[in-house]
């Protein structure tokens, strides 16, 4: 099992964060045929293989998946589109990145 934990900084206020969150769960469900859904300040994601979260804070969104077998070997794919997706819709800035 291979894990993914990243997170982006923000300049956004809670209502867009939640947006953006909900806009990236959406492209990843469209693209991996995730189910996802709001539980509180973060979306749970699932499908046979993968289960995670996205967690809303004030500066920061964090991202969190297990990916199983099969799948780990799209983790860096996965990464990518995260940090594309974040970077180029919503400005989001990834330390270390």
């Amino acid at each position: 099992m291979s894990t993914i934990d990243m997170h982006a900084e923000h300049d956004m206020n809670r209502d867009e964060a939640q947006a953006a969150a909900d806009r990236l769960a959406e492209d990843l469900a469209n693209k991996f045929d995730i189910n996802y859904g709001w539980h509180g300040d973060h979306i749970h994601f699932d499908r046979p293989g993968v289960d995670g979260t996205i967690t809303v804070r004030e500066s920061e969104i964090r991202i969190k998946a297990r990916l199983g077998l099969v799948l780990m070997f799209l983790k860096g794919r996965i990464e990518d589109e995260i940090v594309s997706y974040l970077g180029e819709h919503f400005n989001c800035r990834f330390p270390g990145a």
